[in-house]
């Protein structure tokens, strides 16, 4: 009788000690995935982490759009009009992008404060802003006239 009970014990044990290590690397492998949002207000504050892979977002400054002549590197400033985060992004830029329309962009953040871009994401037409930027406009109380939130 005791031997069974030592038994059906070390099995739950060895169980309750599976489940913890899937769960566990469950949760690492959502960690390395995920891509927080931040405003560059945030980003100046230091809120965000230098060399993970984030989303930021905002409106392309008027006027900051620099292209490089000799290849496909474009250079442009993302602000939520409190502060600014300079974006360097080496590839074919969407047919949306323009100065003064909202934007998401997904890549990291370099010692120097310079945002690397991996990918830019564009607003799709004149009254669309995602909701991470709307939001984060709303907040510092810059949101443009017109601009309506997708939900």
């Amino acid at each position: 009788m005791r031997a069974k009970r030592k038994r059906r014990l070390i099995i739950v044990i060895g169980l309750v000690a599976l489940v913890a290590v899937a769960v566990g690397l469950t949760l690492y492998a959502l960690r390395a995935n995920i891509n927080l949002f931040f405003t560059p207000s945030q980003i100046a504050a230091g809120e965000a982490p230098h060399g993970r892979t984030m989303r930021i977002g905002g409106v392309v400054k008027k006027d900051s759009v620099d292209r490089n002549s000799d290849s496909l590197e474009v250079t442009f400033v993302v602000t939520d009009f409190a502060k600014d985060v300079e974006v360097r992004y080496d590839d074919i830029l969407p047919d949306l992008f323009r100065e003064g329309q909202g934007v998401v962009v997904i890549g990291q953040l370099d010692e120097d404060g310079e945002f690397i871009a991996q990918q830019v994401l564009a607003k799709h037409d004149e009254t669309y802003m995602p909701p991470e930027v709307a939001e984060a406009l709303k907040a510092t109380g810059n949101l443009p006239d017109g601009s309506v939130p997708s939900s």
